[in-house]
């Protein structure tokens, strides 16, 4: 009478009723019963009392009863419960589902032998390998390389409609390749089959793709926001390649261009520099009063001056001396100091 009541359990675990699960939310596919438990077991002598997991990770594509829950003999624990999720995406298990579930397989005999601590569901996920849109044109251009002897380094790879989201085994670590590759070099337009080596998931739901080449530059950018007035230093720049199309001619290529200089308004993140962003940092400024200094062998002179134009080391600036009003062209070669060459020696003596 027992085995006869527990075979109808079954039978309603594999009804279609029982075959779908209760959503997580709008955007995370509901875990799918798989009612895999071959038939009912006695209830084995339990040494304590069983607890349900919240939530859990897993590598496969089946949930076990001792994924679920903790304190199974290990027979029981290995027995199927319920599909996973696909490779990359979350869902749940209400409890009442997997108690029903457990209670049908033999495990339990009342809903009161598995503590839940008052969740009603248990979150699962899938783990996997993500293929990201840089893997995907690494690959292309390798193909391109190998087949057609396109040397794509200077180009970026736009897909239609965006890189695809593709997961696959996690235990998968092979580089991305590609198939079934076309090339229009008059077009720079392209078609292939992206794999990674081993994928099951792959194997079964290929991904193709579509795309073309863009012609790109390198630009110097901004690593994080720089305040206007600040030095950049060489860890707040990076260079990046973006396509040429629609940009400006000014823009620094040379990390060299910007590294030391002053921002000459705020610089957001990733935006490309252009020319006009950054300046030398100015230690001398128009109108400063500064020491005009010259030197030549066994003498040096210094008197004030002020300065005509600003001006950062080692620019020539004018000065001139307030008394004489004389204008001369000298070196800045420190904060609020100008050096002129000893061709101008007869000029800064007559302007004492």
């Amino acid at each position: 009478m027992i085995r006869s009541s527990l075979s109808l359990a079954v039978l309603l675990l594999l009804a279609p009723s029982a075959l779908s699960a209760q959503p997580h939310a709008a955007a995370q596919p509901a875990v799918t019963v798989a009612a895999l438990s071959t038939g009912p077991v006695a209830a084995p002598q339990l040494p304590r009392r069983l607890h349900l997991r919240s939530e859990l990770t897993l590598t496969r594509d089946l949930v076990s009863f001792g994924d679920l829950i903790a304190g199974l003999p290990a027979e029981a624990a290995a027995t199927p419960a319920f599909r996973a999720p696909a490779l990359g995406e979350t869902g749940t298990i209400q409890v009442a589902r997997i108690v029903e579930a457990a209670r049908a397989a033999g495990f339990i005999r009342a809903a009161g032998e598995i503590e839940s601590d008052g969740a009603a569901q248990v979150v699962v996920s899938r783990a996997a390998r993500r293929v990201m849109a840089a893997d995907i044109e690494e690959a292309v251009k390798t193909g391109l390389q190998e087949r057609y002897g396109v040397d794509a380094r200077a180009f970026a790879l736009s897909i239609d409609g965006g890189a695809p989201v593709v997961a696959v085994e996690p235990e998968l670590t092979g580089d991305v390749a590609v198939t079934d590759l076309s090339y229009d070099a008059r077009t720079r337009r392209l078609q292939a089959r992206v794999t990674v080596p081993g994928s099951t998931a792959m194997r079964l739901k290929p991904v193709r793709i579509g795309g073309q080449l863009v012609e790109t530059i390198e630009v110097v950018v901004p690593k994080r926001a720089i305040a206007r007035g600040e030095t950049l230093g060489k860890a707040d720049v990076v260079v990046e390649r973006r396509p040429r199309d629609g940009q400006v001619t000014d823009l620094i290529g040379d990390p060299r261009a910007a590294i030391d200089k002053v921002a000459r308004r705020v610089l957001m993140v990733g935006m490309p520099l252009r020319a006009g962003d950054v300046q030398r940092e100015e230690i001398v400024a128009k109108g400063d009063l500064v020491t005009i200094v010259y030197e030549s062998k066994g003498l040096m002179i210094t008197l004030r001056g002020r300065a005509g134009e600003a001006g950062a080391m080692g620019d020539v600036v004018s000065v001139t001396n307030p008394q004489s009003k004389r204008v001369l062209q000298g070196t800045v070669s420190g904060p609020g100091r100008i050096s002129v060459q000893a061709s101008s020696a007869g000029r800064v003596a007559s302007a004492q």
